[in-house]
């Protein structure tokens, strides 16, 4: 997981460089105001239902619904909406900033354990200056230089922190020497030649890529793992927030952004590509289960709030039908 959130990290920051979907204020608004609809919106109907069935007790898992499966949304999205439409680059932005804001909600509100902050910033801070400091001025260009020393002492800090440690290699990222902008992973411009960046960053991604799908393959195959019997009030909760939190969060928060704060879709898009797209970041699969292990210990409602995870698969195929129905057009 530590090299999961390490991808997620490394498109947050190469969205923020120059020329980057992050980069223009005005460019990125009105799908950064669609995220936080996604975010609001599944976390609110969670904790409404925990309230309305008198379970205070199950508050505590209300970013498990807020999760985007970036890798699992941009496949459907493929399918759905065809390789050049510019609903792509919006669900992977939305996917991208619910990742960046999920990275922070892991470190405040689900700590593993007591925090102590001087130990914390003592490590990653030591961690960065490692490699700014020292293998940046040698220009060293191999990642693993990068990764080897301030990988772990970097971990030990989040661990000893009592700050998820998961989480331990986000700070290392920018510290990697990169290219100035970059079209990133799944753009298509970069899917469609041969031709790759082969600047460090772009190095550390494409060698972890493949790995890191596989485990957290294996990891999704491990945590679904779990009876039908253990289906409860979690299930219901975590798929009522992604499977319709998301898409209703997602849809009014971009009405508003275009009606209300007179922001702009991007071209050839309407508000039924909105809803379409909504749907499919209701995939939380992996960033769910993970989340899902985090707010709760081991037992029923742990297994519980899995099921809702892994049913929220089912946007997959809502997401073909709302395209159906709404007569969204694929362009190839």
């Amino acid at each position: 997981m530590c090299f999961f959130f390490a991808m997620a990290a490394k498109e947050i920051w190469e969205a923020l460089l120059p020329g980057g979907a992050l980069s223009s204020p005005r460019k990125a608004a009105t799908p950064l105001l669609a995220t936080l609809g996604g975010v609001v919106g599944p976390a609110l109907l969670y904790v409404g239902g925990a309230i309305w069935f008198s379970r205070p007790d199950l508050t505590r898992g209300w970013a498990i619904p807020c999760a985007t499966d970036i890798a699992f949304s941009y496949l459907v999205a493929r399918f759905v909406f065809g390789a050049r439409h510019p609903a792509i680059p919006f669900l992977l932005l939305l996917a991208i900033a619910d990742d960046a804001i999920g990275l922070i909600i892991l470190a405040i509100f689900y700590p593993s354990g007591e925090v102590n902050l001087p130990v914390f910033f003592g490590c990653v801070t030591g961690a960065v200056l490692f490699n700014l400091l020292l293998l940046r001025r040698l220009k060293a260009k191999n990642f693993w230089l990068y990764v080897v020393v301030a990988g772990p002492l970097s971990w030990w800090g989040f661990h000893a922190g009592g700050i998820e440690p998961a989480l331990a290699l986000v700070p290392i990222i920018p510290t990697l020497p990169h290219a100035a902008k970059d079209v990133g992973l799944f753009a298509e411009q970069e899917l469609a030649t041969s031709e790759r960046p082969t600047d460090t960053l772009n190095e550390f991604e494409h060698w972890w890529k493949n790995p890191v799908e596989l485990i957290l393959m294996l990891f999704g195959f491990v945590n679904a793992g779990v009876l039908m019997s253990n289906i409860g009030l979690p299930t219901g909760l975590v798929s009522v927030g992604l499977l319709l939190g998301k898409p209703v969060g997602i849809t009014l928060l971009t009405v508003m952004a275009v009606k209300l704060f007179r922001l702009d879709l991007p071209t050839g898009m309407n508000f039924r590509d909105v809803v379409v797209l909504g749907v499919m970041a209701g995939i939380g699969f992996t960033v769910a289960l993970f989340v899902s292990t985090v707010a709760f210990p081991t037992g029923p409602v742990l297994d519980a709030a899995k099921m809702g995870a892994l049913f929220s698969f089912a946007a997959a195929i809502l997401s073909f039908i709302a395209a159906k129905i709404l007569r969204t057009k694929k362009l190839a």
